[in-house]
């Protein structure tokens, strides 16, 4: 199976050629401002003194976040050039270049700080960040051909082979926090060199294999906080941090398509069944605990606080896309659509400037002024978005995610295009053109103009989808509607709002809906609806108003429901309860708390 790459496709207008405009024309600035004026660009320098100077010293993962920017902005020059930020790039990398050690160990606070410690503490992120700085390079590389920061890379990686593998001197056998495993396999499909797929399978089959690595966690945590808990093989649930693990999952998908592994194909379909079942919010959300940013067990899934991070969920999605490029099976499509346009997607403002690190289903904000008589508050999430974190892995995270989004779209093989996902635009590749003529997910019909000698194509048809038509005739195989080739076809999914329930773990949820429009998950913010809107009830027979809506990208919904009366009683006899009628408007989750505070 061919994944068809990003590059090939122009989005144009609608949903997400929309989201790439703003994040081209804003958020790719917005995060350069925020890390030029926290000193993370100064700190590839490692310039001792000049920290001294002015009072600030680098983080050992600061690495990361400049090299995701990068990769973001390497994404945007796919599409159109920018000599200012490719100018920028190019002193980024001399800086690093001219900081790279003789023997090819490069990070900004270990180059300086701790120099004896280098490669020896395996929660130090060194190869964490090495990883995004191959990731980095390889993107930065392809968008203008320019090889600096490549063959920085490879210089860095030739020592950790060196170290890891040959003599075994470093302080520890497998990364704490996962990355690099992915990275060496997309290194290793850009130059085709062996080592490069050796060291990632290296790093993988050690993991959870070896004594050594536990060291690191004893005192405040077990081995499932970085899937150390099993052999990657034997793992059969989504366990620990949920980030390192989702990268750890991404790496064994990608390995079990490259060496043929059946094994560590069927531990990541395992896994991310568990995940879906029973551990995943309806946004995509993700590691519903603050302790850890970990997975915790099945059906915890607290709607306030709910941890849920967008980096997790950013990499839920990728996972499944690894997956689908093995087997097309109608859960990863839809899995991963959950996590693009939910979760994925709230932790950006509108305006792509601010950014959640948190993505909460529940904000009350009464909760967070009810600790009037300590100094010590309950820890609830933050309730509007901030430009720039202490840990800032997000914003860079999303900028890179938003312009590659059409890595989604398809996948081929001998015989068959493989749509996994709908967007409006062109791809076009190999003497082939394929056309997306769309409105989704603001509406369910698409008309697919294909040019190109395939036999068949097969188009995923959401889970959700109740009602599927089609301009031709078909057969449906694991979630995907397969067509005899044509040059046109097309389809509706007939998206409208339904209610959605839990499952009975969820205990939270207990007497509970949710609206989903398609694979948009609604919420109800109090700027919307002039009631308490924690004493609401929805009508789930109500017929629905939907109303088209620039703001959001996608139409708000009114639903009919009911108040509570206040009748003044802390409690009071059930049959004693009145209710008024009310209308309640609903509008994407991803678009809460965008209008100021409101619960």
């Amino acid at each position: 199976m061919k994944q068809i790459p990003f590059y090939n496709t122009r989005l144009e207008g609608s949903f997400w050629g929309e989201k790439q405009r703003v994040s081209r024309e804003v958020t790719v600035n917005s995060v350069y401002d925020r890390f030029k004026e926290t000193k993370r660009f100064d700190a590839l320098k490692c310039d001792l003194e000049q920290q001294k100077r002015e009072g600030w010293q680098a983080h050992v993962f600061w690495d990361s976040d400049v090299a995701k920017w990068i990769e973001g902005v390497a994404y945007t020059l796919e599409y159109e050039k920018n000599k200012r930020f490719e100018e920028k790039v190019d002193e980024l990398i001399d800086d690093m270049c001219a900081s790279q050690l003789e023997n090819g160990y490069y990070n900004a606070h270990f180059n300086i700080y701790n120099t004896d410690k280098r490669l020896t503490i395996r929660d130090k992120h060194e190869l964490y960040s090495l990883g995004h700085l191959t990731e980095a390079a390889i993107a930065y590389y392809h968008a203008t051909g320019k090889d600096k920061l490549l063959n920085l890379v490879k210089k860095y990686i030739d020592l950790v082979i060196k170290c890891f593998v040959e003599e075994k001197t470093a302080g520890f056998i497998t990364p704490g926090h996962e990355e690099i495993e992915l990275a060496l396999v997309r290194l290793y499909r850009m130059t085709g060199e062996q080592k490069y797929l050796d060291l990632s399978k290296f790093f993988v089959d050690n993991r959870g294999n070896n004594d050594v690595d536990l060291i690191a966690y004893l005192d405040w945590a077990n081995a499932e906080y970085a899937q150390d808990h099993l052999p990657v093989r034997e793992q059969t649930t989504a366990e620990g941090h949920s980030v390192r693990a989702m990268y750890l999952y991404i790496a064994m998908a990608d390995l079990a398509l490259e060496c043929g592994d059946e094994a560590l194909f069927n531990a990541c379909n395992t896994i991310l069944h568990n995940i879906a079942e029973k551990r995943m919010y309806i946004t995509g959300g993700i590691g519903s605990s603050c302790i850890g940013e970990a997975f915790t067990v099945d059906y915890d899934l607290k709607n306030e606080p709910a941890y849920t991070e967008t980096c997790a969920t950013l990499a839920l999605s990728l996972f499944c896309r690894r997956m689908t490029a093995i087997k097309p099976f109608g859960l990863y499509g839809d899995i991963a659509e959950q996590a693009m346009y939910n979760v994925s997607i709230s932790g950006v403002s509108i305006k792509g400037d601010e950014f959640f690190y948190e993505n909460h289903l529940t904000i009350d904000l009464a909760d967070h002024n009810k600790n009037p008589a300590t100094k010590k508050k309950e820890r609830y999430p933050i309730t509007q978005r901030v430009k720039v974190f202490g840990c800032s892995c997000c914003p860079p995270n999303i900028l890179r995610y938003i312009n590659s989004v059409a890595d989604f779209l398809y996948t081929e093989d001998d015989n068959t295009l493989y749509v996994h996902h709908y967007m409006n635009g062109v791809t076009e590749f190999d003497g082939k053109k394929i056309r997306q003529n769309t409105l989704y997910p603001s509406c369910g019909k698409v008309k697919l103009t294909v040019n190109g000698d395939y036999k068949k194509i097969a188009v995923r048809v959401p889970a959700w989808c109740e009602k599927f038509d089609a301009s031709a005739a078909y057969s449906m195989k694991d979630g995907y509607a397969y067509f005899d080739a044509a040059e046109v076809l097309e389809f509706d999914f007939n998206i409208s709002p339904r209610f959605v329930v839990s499952a009975p773990g969820v205990h939270d949820n207990a007497g509970r809906t949710a609206l989903m429009y398609g694979p948009v998950v609604y919420c109800v913010e109090g700027v919307d609806n002039e009631d308490d809107i924690f004493g609401l009830s929805v009508n789930t027979s109500s017929a629905f108003e939907i109303i088209p809506d620039n703001y959001f990208s996608l139409p708000t919904i009114v639903a009919d429901g009911y108040a509570k009366v206040d009748n003044g009683s802390l409690y009071s006899n059930i049959n004693s309860v009145k209710y008024e009628a009310k209308k309640i408007k609903f509008i994407p989750y991803y678009g809460m708390e965008n209008r100021g505070e409101t619960d």
